[in-house]
């Protein structure tokens, strides 16, 4: 008989790859760590170090792609798992405008530098297309390493994202039509104008097709399944439940629908969310999502040779300058124009100021497609690694340079506030309302909870919440609110802070906390606050400082569940 085993140190290049991506991964990413440098900084380099640009051991790069993309699927259905469908529309009118104005400039930016360079029009528009959409792996690490995921400039970013993922997939399906229109490959069939209209009609009919597929009957399978997975008390089956819905969904709805990878994840994730066990779902999967979003970064690193740095180190710069600078710019100049405040405009600004996996796949349809040179796609990847490597600095540099702007320009401190007919009550607010009322900071799922509270027991509140469409729809159904970050005095001052009864913060960050409790103390000293708290350890600093009562999670659920037992027992005859 023969061993089951015997081939195997004849075919380990999967082996190999993860080993050596693993081994050095971990190690340059802790150097990076003490160099007090993003870690991803040191998976990037250990990609480089065993990718064919450098000598020594060379992975296989085709292997090392498709991990990558497992960790990309996972990344995202993680995401879903936290993000409702509600969230999505909430941020719909900026995230679907935005993101197409904003893919548009980096375009024709990119497209204007390729035809100042001499290129011809169609490797333009394929080198533009590549430098404007943002890597989503590299987006969703920055916002969770900061906390903001669940926030709504977070929730603008992930929609901005969603939106152009979207928009991509038109990209790619479309652009083997428009080939010939663009100078491609003569072996690339002929389109013409009926066929373009019916291949963009085919791609727009499966996209609604898959949405509304999952909105239908993902929404009632998914929960259900989870359910039934659950009951059999199998902790490795329910891990495999997870694992199978996020990459069986995904390469389904690519085979079927042509939606990407992560668009496919992302949405069975988001529609997994309405069973009680997405928490459970997200912590079994966290692992796996974080080694395999390690080898998205090692292969990106892999497809990278540094030789174009020495041969063509101004161009490079130039796209750097483009992807970092340019679409920044153009970002932060949208959501300031759509009158969200300075702080949200610099963190979807920084969210978007890098590129990712879309750009590889662009660039290498571009190549196939004779659309694209193998000069381009060596500046998009170039672009790529510096640009993912600096957006972590560039994520940490929104604070300061916030501080700074408000601290010299007036015009920066009315960014927040400017003309916003949100940003203060309306005249016609009953002045009732606005006395002994409590000031509520947040309309998340737990400002909604206590809101309902406050109607049932007939108790005034005015909302203060920074998400424009949240306020837009408290107000349509006649309750108080304003729009801002309740940090800045003006805001608690149009939410009639100095003469409420109570402060609510239901945001879990102890910082911002303190500073509304501060804010609000000096223009009503009488007020009390009632704070929230994730952590036990956050509370304890609240509670220390003597900021009011402080409220943890886990803490109140396990007080509501003994309450609930204690009342259960004690209604019980005695025996």
């Amino acid at each position: 008989m023969t061993p089951l085993f015997s081939d195997m140190p004849h075919n380990v290049s999967l082996i190999a790859l993860i080993a050596a991506g693993f081994g050095l991964a971990m190690i340059l990413g802790l150097i990076a760590s003490r160099l007090r440098m993003p870690p991803l900084v040191g998976y990037l380099l250990a990609g480089v170090a065993i990718g064919p640009g450098t000598p020594g051991f060379v992975g296989d790069l085709a292997l090392a792609s498709q991990l990558a993309e497992i960790g990309v699927m996972l990344l995202m259905f993680g995401v879903g798992l936290h993000f409702s469908l509600g969230d999505l529309l909430a941020v719909r009118k900026i995230a679907v405008p935005g993101a197409i104005v904003q893919i548009a400039a980096a375009t024709v930016l990119g497209a204007a530098t390729a035809l100042w360079w001499g290129w011809p029009a169609g490797e333009a528009v394929v080198f533009g297309l590549a430098l404007s959409v943002a890597s989503t792996v590299v987006l969703l690490r920055a916002l969770e390493a900061k906390g903001l995921l669940d926030s709504t400039n977070g929730r603008i970013a992930v929609g901005w994202l969603v939106v152009e993922d979207l928009a991509m997939v038109m990209v790619l399906v479309l652009l083997p039509a428009l080939a010939p229109l663009l100078g491609g490959n003569e072996a690339t069939p002929g389109a013409d104008y009926k066929a373009l209209a019916l291949t963009i009609g085919l791609t727009l009919a499966k996209v609604s097709a898959f949405i509304a597929l999952m909105l239908v009957v993902g929404r009632r399978a998914f929960p259900r399944l989870l359910w039934l997975v659950a009951r059999t008390g199998s902790r490795e089956l329910f891990t495999l439940c997870v694992i199978t819905a996020a990459v069986g969904v995904a390469y389904a709805s690519a085979v079927l629908f042509d939606v990407s990878f992560a668009l496919g994840a992302f949405f069975a994730g988001m529609m997994m969310r309405e069973s009680e066990f997405s928490h459970r779902a997200a912590e079994d999967s966290l692992p796996l999502r974080d080694a395999f979003s390690v080898l998205f970064f090692v292969s990106v690193g892999m497809l990278f040779d540094p030789r174009v740095l020495m041969d063509e180190p101004l161009r490079v710069l130039v796209v750097v300058a483009i992807i970092l600078v340019g679409k920044t710019v153009a970002a932060v100049g949208l959501v300031l124009a759509f009158r969200y405040p300075l702080n949200t405009a610099l963190t979807v600004g920084a969210s978007l100021a890098q590129i990712g996996e879309f750009s590889f796949i662009l660039a290498g349809l571009g190549l196939s497609l004779g659309l694209l040179s193998l000069e381009g796609q060596n500046l998009i990847l170039a672009g790529a690694l510096i640009s993912i490597a600096l957006n972590a600095l560039l994520f940490a540099a929104i604070g300061p340079a916030q501080s700074w702007a408000r601290a010299r320009s007036a015009w920066a401190r009315q960014l927040d506030l400017r003309d916003d007919p949100r940003a203060a009550l309306p005249m016609s607010t009953d002045r009732k309302l606005l006395s002994d009322q409590v000031v509520l900071v947040g309309y998340g799922r737990v400002g909604k909870h206590i809101a309902a509270t406050l109607d049932r027991a007939h108790i005034h509140y005015v909302v203060a919440d920074s998400n424009r469409e949240v306020v837009e729809a408290l107000r349509k159904r006649g309750k108080a609110a304003v729009t801002g970050d309740a940090s800045d005095p003006i805001v608690l001052v149009q939410a009639h802070i100095t003469k409420a009864a109570m402060l609510v913060v239901t945001i879990p960050d102890p910082v911002s906390s303190r500073k509304m409790v501060d804010i609000a103390r000096k223009l009503n000293p009488d007020i009390e606050a009632v704070l929230r708290s994730e952590t036990e350890d956050g509370a304890a600093l609240l509670r220390k400082e003597k900021l009011g009562e402080v409220f943890v999670a886990e803490q109140e659920l396990a007080v509501s569940m003994a309450r609930h037992v204690a009342g259960r027992l004690t209604e019980q005859p005695a025996h």
